[in-house]
């Protein structure tokens, strides 16, 4: 099929025309966007408003006895312990040595450090091992008034037997979310790099980077496609012109598209959002291809295939301004789910050892006030009815802003095109808080053999060391609800007289 890529050279150039004028900070690195202003009251004629518009955040964690009404005593205390072993930096750095030596070749210690992990970090922030399993997790958390994203938490494989086994496991993620509770599973989730092999992605976006650099440079097997590179998106990692594909490498394109397609009709056909997740920046041009394609082929009057945008990268403004605009202008519903980042490491040494500047941004207030910008962008598409939004945050400054700006464009409780989602384990706060506050709420919850999901668990880990501010005040929180309930239980054990309205050792109500 002849090259086209469905983008407006006009775009860039316009940009300043259609985004408000601002006065929030921003990332010096992309001067030619301005950022969006979470401040802006926007016209709201003819738009239903569900609150009136105010300067208040409409999110409350002052009142902890309200925020975990829904948990149990028990689920408390483990979440607390395991939080506070995650935030411990020297606990962290010995289970990371543990996990990535030798040790765990020796079939033993294998077992017993697999075990160890499974009663703690799994057991925190993943939905167990079968589908059966994370039904009860589910169930769990739909009861607490949250939904779930489920993941099938493989990825990074190397060949077609492997992508085939991958796609069957997708399939029956999508098949047993139609089968639990519409109200209980928002979306499923998955990664390009468990349908298609990872050397393949790294040669289609050598070659996409490449064209990118040289519009003349002939791409026969590619297909429509929204913009995924802008003139700051990091393109060292292509310095030199790559070979075609060979038929051997278009035949695996092809199947590794076909296995997208087959997932991306099963969620059309139970109307299940897919969400793909983004990777490290040396794939995401392909995964970007490989889901902005499917995109234009699915999303017809709703969005059901979601991009992943990663605030943290220097070019995320106006690659997000690129795809959305030139989505709508051709009438795409295209959804985007907004995260700030998970390889910040590995990317800042690879470009460091290459000669390049890191594509990440140089400070986290870059990071921030991007992913506010971004967000406060869909937040106004979504108000206006276009496209859709997963805002997937810690923190609590966006949270807050995010559910502020979405109050104030008259977003109204329940919008199917806006949800709010946390890692299952973490933010518990920020999620229970949006949950009182109207908003639909999601966590991820990834589920497979704990050896499958091993890569997984050692990103939270890491990730773990940026994000101990949500989780500082969940351990706080926590430990003042916990504390509430041991003296009301205590008060109840000294026989002294209960209030008028019954007193009961609590499981989680208030």
């Amino acid at each position: 099929m002849a090259t086209r890529v469905l983008s407006s050279p006009k775009l860039l150039k316009n940009l300043r025309s259609f985004i408000k004028p601002l006065n929030s900070a921003a990332s010096s690195s992309v001067a030619v966007v301005s950022p969006l202003n979470f401040d802006h009251k926007p016209d709201l004629s003819g738009v239903e408003k569900q609150h009136p518009t105010t300067t208040t955040t409409p999110l409350d964690f002052d009142d902890h006895q309200k925020l975990f009404a829904s948990v149990s005593t028990l689920k408390l205390l483990r979440s607390s312990a395991n939080l506070g072993l995650a935030s411990n930096e020297t606990f962290v750095d010995f289970g990371m040595w543990v996990m990535n030596s030798r040790l765990v070749e020796t079939p033993l210690l294998r077992d017993a450090i697999l075990k160890t992990v499974k009663q703690t970090f799994f057991e925190h922030f993943c939905a167990d091992e079968t589908p059966a399993e994370a039904a009860e997790c589910l169930r769990e958390i739909q009861e607490a008034g949250l939904r779930g994203m489920l993941v099938y938490a493989v990825e990074h494989t190397s060949d077609n037997a492997g992508c085939d086994r991958n796609l069957e496991g997708f399939l029956q993620s999508v098949e047993f979310a139609k089968s639990l509770p519409p109200s209980s599973v928002s979306s499923v989730v998955a990664k390009i790099t468990a349908i298609c092999p990872l050397g393949l992605l790294r040669r289609i976006s050598d070659l996409l980077r490449w064209q990118y650099k040289d519009p003349s440079f002939s791409l026969p097997w590619k297909l429509n496609t929204l913009p995924i590179f802008t003139d700051s998106s990091a393109l060292y990692h292509t310095l030199l012109k790559p070979d075609p594909l060979t038929p051997q490498e278009e035949s695996n394109l092809h199947l590794a598209h076909q296995r997208l397609l087959q997932l991306c009709q099963k969620c059309a056909h139970y109307d299940v959002p897919l969400i793909i997740d983004a990777e490290d920046t040396s794939i995401q041009p392909a995964i970007d291809y490989f889901t902005y394609s499917s995109a234009i082929m699915y999303n017809k009057h709703d969005p059901i295939i979601y991009g992943t945008i990663q605030a943290y990268l220097k070019d995320a403004r106006e690659r997000l301004f690129n795809a959305a605009k030139t989505a709508e202008s051709l009438g795409i519903p295209m959804g985007f789910k907004l995260v700030r980042g998970a390889y910040m490491s590995s990317e800042t040494k690879l470009a460091s050892s290459l000669g390049f500047d890191s594509p990440v941004h140089n400070g986290i207030q870059h990071t921030h006030a991007c992913f506010n910008d971004c967000a406060s962008f869909m937040l106004d598409k979504v108000a206006d009815g276009y496209g859709g939004l997963v805002l997937a945050t810690h923190n609590l400054e966006s949270g807050q802003l995010a559910a502020s700006k979405a109050r104030d464009v008259g977003i109204q409780k329940g919008n199917k095109k806006l949800e709010f989602a946390q890692l299952y384990g973490m933010s518990e706060a920020l999620s229970y808080g949006l949950r009182n506050a109207g908003f639909q709420v999601s966590k991820y919850l990834p589920y497979g053999p704990v050896d499958m999901v091993m890569p997984y668990l050692l990103r939270r880990a890491e990730e773990n060391r940026g994000l101990l501010s949500s989780s500082s005040l969940d351990r706080l929180l926590m430990g003042k609800e916990l504390k509430r309930r041991l003296k009301r239980l205590q008060f109840a054990k000294s026989g002294m007289t209960a209030p008028a309205s019954g007193m009961k050792i609590e499981t989680g109500a208030p």
